[in-house]
């Protein structure tokens, strides 16, 4: 990746959130980085200073005294972005860190736009650009899954599996090129048997990264989860139960709940994003209950799974079994909760519905919950979760991955058929054009600052 017109200046940028803190990290990288800090640290000389050093110093401009402040000294090519890159800790004021961000600027640093020192990265080939976008992914994890599924793909894990299959096609390409130097007599340089093989495996590999894209998203973006049922079935109950706190309203009133309430648990490194609904029934009169109902029947609509929850006590067979069919009829993945099961008893509760897979709980007495947290965990990974695995989280390596496929499969055709050389060459360029666009190696500026506009300034 060459690197682009204009990327020769300094920037600046808070690294740290807003707010009032102990400290606060405010970071330069460019060429003049160290010589713009040096102005304002009058302590020691900093551009004779070697790399990856501390220096504890006032900040000064003008005899003023900003800050006292420690400096970190990263020198090109050692350094996040591959440029001289200098990170002042000082106290964690917003009116400090402004004024020593004003100070660099006016020694001729400029703000930084958003992800701008990751981009650095990426255009000085610190990063490919799928571990740039790991980066971003990284900052908002909020599961252990997503922290770790990142920290995969920063170290290279996606890129490795990509880059591999790159360097074989590439070298098939190259051959196949080479015959057509050579088409007047009749050579033969690309074994066709092994290059089938390749085409094989790179097609299951490519499958596999494909069919990994749900799980991804599982994991990058959680799972929303619509919590349905007749009224007093408890629903609300098993929300409280599920968050361990009071959150939604309880009483023996058949709709209670006339709104959705959401929260968001995490289970064992998933985010769920739990759904109360009002209670479904066709006999409501209430205007308020029965624009609840809708909404509800919405929430269904939008979910991505479904619990359906009933009182073991008063649901009948047949009732069952109609929701049942209304659930599959929208082609939605749904649970089965017989709640109030202590008071009808277990056993019974199971005579009465069999031959239909249901979990009976009682959400009042927190009884059969860890198996219902189980469940939903089973259900959505189906035991696929390994974030040492390469997992794909990324909608755009989704879709060049879907193109990548196509390629493949036009290629294998291709050999099946015994398509000419120059043919079976434009589309092996093809597939590596879209294994490119992944990684980076081929790419445009407009995707570049429509990717890393994304990140938070000082990233």
């Amino acid at each position: 990746m060459q690197k682009l017109f204009g990327w020769d200046d300094t920037i600046v940028a808070i690294a740290t959130p807003p707010g009032v803190g102990a400290i606060g990290v405010i970071r330069l990288s460019g060429k003049d980085a160290i010589e713009i800090i040096d102005q304002l640290f009058p302590s020691k000389n900093l551009t004779e200073q070697v790399t990856h050093t501390l220096h504890v110093g006032l900040i000064k401009e003008n005899d003023i005294v900003l800050d006292e402040a420690v400096i970190s000294l990263f020198k090109t090519p050692k350094s996040y972005t591959g440029e001289n890159v200098v990170e002042i800790s000082c106290h964690g004021s917003p009116y400090v860190q402004q004024q020593v961000v004003q100070a660099c600027i006016r020694k001729g640093a400029r703000m930084a736009r958003p992800g701008e020192f990751t981009q650095r990265a990426f255009l000085n080939g610190k990063l490919d650009l799928t571990q740039a976008e790991a980066v971003a992914d990284l900052i908002a994890s909020n599961t252990a899954a997503s922290q770790q599924t990142a920290l995969h793909n920063i170290r290279g894990g996606f890129s490795s599996v990509l880059k591999n299959l790159r360097i074989e096609l590439i070298q098939f390409s190259a051959l196949i090129e080479l015959e057509l130097d050579f088409s007047q007599e009749d050579v033969e340089f690309a074994d066709r048997k092994k290059f089938y093989a390749l085409i094989e495996n790179a097609n299951s590999i490519t499958v596999n990264l494909l069919q990994s894209f749900q799980l991804g998203n599982v994991i990058k973006n959680g799972v929303s989860v619509a919590i349905v049922g007749k009224p007093n079935a408890g629903k609300s109950t098993l929300l409280n139960t599920l968050l361990n706190e009071n959150r939604a309203i309880v009483s023996e009133i058949a709709g209670t709940t006339r709104d959705t309430i959401e929260e968001v648990i995490n289970i064992d490194g998933i985010l769920f994003r739990l759904i109360d609904t009002a209670g479904i029934r066709d006999d409501s009169k209430d205007i308020i209950e029965l624009i609840g109902i809708e909404k509800s029947r919405e929430k269904i609509e939008q979910s991505d799974e479904v619990i359906y929850i009933f009182d073991v006590n008063t649901e009948t067979f047949g009732e069952l079994e109609a929701a049942i069919a209304l659930i599959q009829e929208k082609n939605k993945n749904y649970l089965l909760i017989g709640n109030k099961a202590d008071l009808l008893g277990i056993d019974t509760a199971a005579g009465k519905y069999a031959g239909i897979d249901v979990l009976y709980i009682s959400a009042k007495e927190q009884q059969g919950i860890h198996l219902l947290k189980q469940k939903l965990v089973d259900k959505i990974i189906k035991g696929n979760l390994n974030t040492e695995n390469t997992i794909v989280t990324n909608a755009r390596h989704y879709e060049a991955l879907q193109q990548v496929q196509q390629s493949l499969s036009e290629i294998k055709n291709g050999l099946d058929n015994n398509i000419p050389g120059d043919l079976l060459a434009l589309d092996i360029r093809r597939c590596l054009h879209y294994i490119s666009e992944i990684t980076g190696d081929i790419t445009n500026e407009t995707v570049l600052d429509l990717i890393f506009s994304q990140f938070c300034i000082g990233k």
